[in-house]
């Protein structure tokens, strides 16, 4: 898609969703900034309590069966949303926070609280900066965000085989790989999610569980990019 076809169906909508596109859009932040609210809370209720720790600690499979139930209900939004009731789809995104949180608590332990802070909000400056980026940008960013999803399965590679070579290095330059690539998918997202919206006929269910699912995205992006710029910035304990 051109910057002509770009503008063409925006001003095409326009009519119909005057109201109702900023509206979903704002719905969109919304739902993202509750399920960084339920994970931090989470993460840090956790973190706080010495017996869910110690039995974390002391059943690894309870951690690799939260991952894996993450890993599912990800895949469930994503794949079956359109067959899931708007109620239902929010629910199992408030559940997703809350056990995204349950694994994020370890960074409480190993981090200073002045350091998880200050690298929280320069991730919400640079998340802000790109969204913002990303929404009134008149290029297409298909084409880059083709080569991010690429470079973002050959990151997930190469993480999972440093957890055998356990390198440090290697790791830090994997953190700053992370930044690149969450940077640029924060504004290919988000000019995604605009675009999936302006398509919409009316605020109706459907349209909302797009709103939903955009969330889902931009969650994702912003928690990775906490997390990488944390590995990079943070002062362990």
């Amino acid at each position: 898609m051109n910057e002509r076809e770009l503008d063409r169906l925006i001003r095409e909508k326009e009519g119909i969703l005057s109201l109702a596109f900023p509206a979903l859009m704002r719905k969109v932040y919304i739902w993202m900034t509750l399920a960084l609210a339920i994970t931090g809370i989470t993460a840090y209720g956790v973190a706080t309590s010495t017996n869910f720790i110690y039995t974390l600690a002391e059943n690894s499979w309870m951690m690799w069966a939260i991952v894996l139930a993450e890993l599912a209900l990800v895949f469930v939004l994503s794949g079956r949303i359109q067959k899931l009731s708007l109620t239902t789809a929010t629910l199992l995104f408030i559940a997703f926070s809350a056990l995204n949180g349950l694994t994020l608590s370890s960074i409480f332990l190993l981090y200073s609280m002045t350091s998880i802070a200050k690298v929280f909000f320069i991730t919400s400056g640079t998340f802000a900066v790109m969204a913002f980026v990303g929404y009134t940008t008149k290029r297409d960013l298909s084409s880059m965000g083709r080569i991010l999803f690429m470079a973002l399965i050959g990151l997930i590679i190469a993480s999972l085989v440093n957890m055998f070579l356990k390198s440090s290095g290697f790791d830090l330059i994997l953190s700053y790989v992370g930044v690149l690539v969450f940077v640029g998918l924060t504004a290919w997202d988000t000019q995604k999610i605009k675009l999936m919206l302006a398509r919409c006929e009316a605020p109706d269910e459907e349209a909302h569980k797009i709103a939903l699912l955009g969330s889902l995205s931009l969650y994702l992006d912003f928690i990775n990019l906490f997390i990488y710029l944390l590995r990079i910035l943070g002062n362990r304990d």
